[in-house]
């Protein structure tokens, strides 16, 4: 599909767009800190002559360690508009997690904040890069040559903010082009090691773009995302989604559902961007009442009881269900905000203009009839370049014409539209049964006690493996009770053989785009089951 006319296709010329067209519109907001797109506009023009100055050229690799905000964003658009690459690191990593990304991905410039919450980053630095308190590189790190530090503890072999951006004394045009990768994206790691993804910025601005449509951000539009930056839900699905449509993004470090209320509240925001887990907790919070939203819709990786809770409970009427990844830049499919509302509640999607969508059967490998279940591939202008320096791993993604296999499993049906049903990793092998965690938790999500559910695999003598279910409560419940409910509503085999009330999940797995690692959740439960819990 020629995109060509149809949108912008470089992160400068939405910019630039945005600029011309609305200069007054608000482009980000937090808590502290608001800019309008002419402002951020002159301050990526100032960052760009920095960063040329300190010697960034195309295919460059440029770290960003930093929390949700103004400065994340602009450094992205003036790192992209030199046709560098972006490498934002999750902020919620730990020392070796750090230094295998900036290893991996052969960083050469990093911007760190000093401290992102309750991580220190500097102190991080140091144990792994001795040389940044003495003068770079490191032989730890022998790719990394400079670090900008945003704060007051800046090492000696480091530089501060303010030197950095003094540097950039003459202007410097944008040079980016379509096909130049844009981003190298870490996989969150929820069942397996993390990769780095190559997108470009025609995967990246096309999507954004359509899918923003879809969700129907109009000009002037104010849409609340805590999803970090660090993610593709964050960089494409809400900045440039934003960007692309000339609507304000409302933002925070983090997602706290209390925040998120007042936010969204205080803001008047029009749409706001979740999953099930989200979702849940602002549906949940107590308090919720209590702020008089002014919501149309949202982009949600949900279950059809939450979908419709956010439509009946919050207001937003308009109200899309996507799924992506990021090796589809995420989006693959979505629907749209003047379909059906039955039909966008039921999670059944189109697949973004120009994405071809089809299922392969998990035994013989054939492509799968309309209304089977199958793995699902994905062939467009979305699909990654590749792996960054990992040529075995993309070899086994994408195949010699292109196809991506995700790893994912869903239907089609006969007009084309895809339904997501889960993870094929994930998938619950009960006896000659396969069971997928995500329909469990979606009949879990409708009782009325259930505030969230999470549903994973564990072992079992005669059946292979059996379901186990944690459940977050709205009220003390028994789980006998919940147990006998759930035998009224699905298949036996599909019945949680244990059931276990917890709190929360971040103490035992969850991703900081607030997505539950059902590896690790499965390991707590087989560890539970053995210490007879």
């Amino acid at each position: 599909m020629d995109l060509t006319g149809i949108c912008p296709l470089t992160t400068d010329a939405a910019l630039a767009r945005a600029a011309v067209v609305v200069p007054d519109v608000e482009a980000v907001v937090n808590a502290t800190e608001r800019i309008t797109y002419a402002e951020l506009a002159d301050e990526v023009t100032r960052l760009r002559a920095a960063l040329h100055a300190t010697g960034v050229r195309r295919g460059n690799h440029v770290g960003l360690c930093l929390g949700n905000g103004p400065q994340w964003v602009a450094l992205f658009l003036a790192i992209t508009s030199l046709g560098a690459v972006t490498v934002p690191v999750n902020t919620r990593f730990k020392a070796s997690e750090l230094e295998y990304a900036l290893r991996q991905s052969d960083v050469s410039l990093l911007f760190v904040a000093e401290k992102v919450l309750s991580s220190e980053f500097v102190a991080m630095l140091r144990k792994i890069c001795p040389a940044v308190e003495t003068g770079l590189p490191d032989e730890n790190l022998p790719k990394l040559a400079q670090v900008v530090v945003l704060g007051d503890d800046v090492p000696a072999g480091a530089r501060s903010w303010d030197e950095f951006t003094a540097s950039g004394t003459e202007a410097v045009a944008p040079c980016a082009e379509p096909d130049d990768v844009a981003l190298i994206q870490y996989t969150s790691g929820t069942t397996s090691f993390p990769k780095g993804v190559l997108l470009t910025h025609r995967n990246m601005c096309a999507d954004a773009f359509f899918s923003g449509t879809r969700l129907g951000l109009r000009a002037g539009d104010r849409f609340y995302s805590g999803r970090p930056f660090f993610h593709v839900a964050g960089s494409t699905l809400s900045v440039l989604a934003c960007l692309q449509q000339l609507s304000t993004l409302v933002t925070a470090e983090r997602f706290v559902p209390e925040t998120a209320l007042q936010l969204l509240a205080d803001e008047r925001c029009t749409h706001f961007a979740g999953n099930d887990t989200i979702a849940l907790m602002l549906l949940n919070h107590p308090d919720r009442d209590s702020y008089r939203l002014h919501l149309r819709g949202a982009w949600l990786a949900a279950s059809p009881a939450v979908v419709r809770r956010v439509i009946d409970e919050l207001g937003a009427r308009e109200a899309v269900v996507g799924y992506g990844l990021s090796e589809a830049s995420p989006n693959v499919a979505q629907s749209a905000w003047w379909e059906d509302e039955d039909l966008r509640v039921s999670g059944s999607m189109p697949p973004e203009p120009g994405v071809s969508v089809r299922l392969r059967d998990l035994v013989t490998g054939e492509d799968c009839p309309p209304g089977k279940p199958g793995e699902i591939l994905v062939l467009g202008w979305n699909v990654m370049r590749g792996y960054y320096a990992m040529p075995e791993q993309t070899a086994a993604a994408l195949d010699e014409d292109g196809w991506l296999s995700t790893g994912d499993l869903g239907v089609l049906d006969a007009n084309g539209r895809l339904s997501f049903t889960g993870r094929a990793k994930e998938l619950i092998r009960v006896g000659g049964e396969n069971v997928a965690p995500t329909e469990v938790e979606a009949v879990l999500h409708q009782h009325p006690a259930v505030r969230q559910a999470a549903v994973v695999g564990v072992p079992d003598d005669r059946l292979i493996e059996v379901p186990f279910a944690f459940v977050v409560l709205n009220t003390a419940t028994d789980p006998d009770e919940l147990l006998a409910w759930c035998r009224e509503e699905m298949a036996a085999f599909k019945v949680p053989r244990y059931l276990r009330v917890v709190e929360g999940f971040e103490g035992i797995g969850m991703t900081a785009s607030s997505k539950i690692r059902k590896r690790q959740l499965a390991e707590h439960a087989v560890r539970m089951l053995a210490a007879g819990r």
